[in-house]
Order: C-alpha cells, then sequence, then structure tokens
C-alpha cells in the first residue's frame, strides 16, 4: 500500500469520526497509560550518518536530551515545509488532512507515540469533535507529526520510545537547510544575501522565522536575531537547540537578541511550550 493510499484511508477515517453522531466502538486504545506518556517539542528534521536516513529530533526538556525517530522522506518533507512556512500553491496530502479536519469543525488537540514493536513505530491522533468530545484515531507517527507542524498540536511519546532512540546517531541536514524549533521559538541560518536585506547584525547568531506562546509575548518575533544563549554565543540553528537544553533543570534559558538596533534580554522557562492547537496562529517570516 503507498503512502497516499494509506493516508487517503485516514483522512476517511477522520472525515466519519468528525461528523456529529458518528464513531467507532473499536476505538483505538494506547499501548501505555495516558499519564506515562512525556510532552516533546518537535525540534528539527535531521538524518542518519552514513546512511542518510532521515529522521525527526524530539526535543524532551525533562532529560535535557534530543531524540530521534525515523520517518520518511515525504513526511520529512511536510515537517520541513510546516516549519519554513512554505505554502505551496495546491494543497499537499497533509495540508489536506489539516483542513479537513478544521472544515468538519474538528481540533488535532494531540499526537501520540505510544509504542515501538518489531520496528515499527505506532501512533494516534486526539481529535475533538464538535458537540461529541474527543476520540483516538490510529495513525503513523510520521503522519501526525507532519500535521503536529501545521496544527501546534501538543506532541506525546511513551517512554520506552524515547529510551529505544537515545542511542540513534543523528546530524543536521547542514546549512541552510536546518531549521530547528525549541521553546516556541523557530530558527534558521541567514545567509548573506538574508542579512543583507534584513540588515543583520555581522557576527554569529541565528533568525527568527517564527515565533508562538510566551515566545512570542516575550517579544520575540520574525526578524528577530538571537546571539547568545545563557551568555554563549549561538552560531547554528542545532547550536541554538544544544544551548536551551543544556539548561540547567529547574532554570530559565536566557536569551539575548537583536531586533533593529535594540538589543534585548528575556528569560523563558525550558518546558514545552503551551500553545492551543490551530487556535493561535503562528506569527511567521
Amino acid at each position: 500500500m503507498t503512502v497516499r493510499l494509506l493516508m487517503l484511508v485516514t483522512l476517511l477515517a477522520l472525515a466519519a469520526w468528525l461528523v456529529p453522531g458518528q464513531g467507532n466502538d473499536d476505538e483505538r486504545r494506547l499501548a501505555v497509560p495516558p499519564e506515562d506518556l512525556i510532552a516533546v517539542e518537535l525540534a528539527s528534521v535531521g538524518m542518519v550518518p552514513m546512511t542518510g536516513a532521515p529522521v525527526v529530533l524530539l526535543r524532551e526538556p525533562e532529560s535535557g536530551s534530543v531524540v530521534p525517530i525515523f520517518i520518511g522522506p515525504n513526511e520529512a518533507r511536510a515537517i520541513i515545509a510546516a516549519q519554513r512556512a512554505i505554502e505551496m500553491p495546491r494543497p499537499m496530502t497533509h495540508d489536506l488532512a489539516t483542513a479537513l479536519i478544521a472544515g468538519l469543525g474538528g481540533t488535532l488537540e494531540r499526537v501520540i507515540v505510544d509504542e515501538l514493536r518489531d520496528g515499527t513505530y505506532y501512533g494516534a491522533l486526539e481529535v475533538s469533535r464538535p458537540d461529541d468530545g474527543a476520540v483516538l484515531i490510529d495513525s503513523r507517527p510520521s503522519d501526525g507529526l507532519a500535521l503536529a507542524a501545521r496544527t501546534g498540536a501538543a506532541i506525546l511519546v511513551a517512554p520506552d520510545v524515547l529510551e529505544a532512540g537515545a542511542d540513534i546517531p543523528f546530524e543536521g541536514l547542514g546549512g541552510d537547510e536546518d531549521v530547528v524549533t525549541a521553546l516556541g521559538i523557530t530558527v534558521m541560518q541567514p545567509d548573506d544575501d538574508l542579512r543583507a536585506a534584513l540588515d543583520l547584525p555581522e557576527g554569529p547568531g541565528v533568525l527568527v522565522s517564527a515565533a508562538v506562546g510566551l515566545a512570542a509575548l516575550s517579544g520575540i518575533e520574525p526578524g528577530a536575531f538571537i546571539t547568545r544563549i545563557n551568555d554563549t554565543e549561538v552560531s547554528t540553528p542545532l547550536d541554538f537547540l544544544d544551548q536551551i537544553n543544556a539548561t540547567p533543570r529547574g532554570e530559565k534559558a536566557v536569551l539575548e537578541f537583536q531586533v533593529g538596533e535594540q538589543t534585548r534580554t528575556v528569560e523563558l522557562d525550558v518546558d514545552v511550550p503551551a500553545v492551543a492547537p490551530r487556535r493561535e496562529r503562528r506569527d511567521s517570516l
């Protein structure tokens, strides 16, 4: 069965569930208790050295680690497009799924990765329906994560899945291909043309392309240039991620950034930011 056919089946299931009064007694059951799931933030897309296999990088604040999960090339491209806020002339499959959920009055509340069995990841979508509560719908985690990148839905992962990914080596895509999200802030590496166009300062730093939640409320906005975290220079998007993760547990990350000619400093909790799914629109560059 092709990836597109699998996604079509998921879309049809979503449509059936979102019609008020419709449903299925065989609702998806999680492989672990809901209270055991761990909140993570979708940080970036990377790859496994030597093989080049794509992985999605999940930031886990409790341990300060970044955990990779294998995904397909199509889903990798879909996540990158969402992080870069690239608008296609016609809706792609995950754009269609996002529009379908919203168009039928539903909200994607949570994307769950609850099991790794025989080398295969298993996941579910928690979708709230108008006047009919929330349901769990079986989903490939890679598709769910691509939807979360578009909607801001919370991402929850089973401890065993995170533990299994801890030993997977990964690296960034390299150069200006790397886009990273942490604390609700999406950053990229500006090239010379972008530096000139935005009149960015010389020296190391990363460019903010989008911000949500407390980061946005604290004054971090598209076009801001982050230069230091916890008094340490930031040179690349992955360096930005590393410095966020290096913040001691229980302490706030101190970000120094420039907007125009002004230099500002903000302190942010390193927990996964709370953003209302789809109800809070993301400002982007």
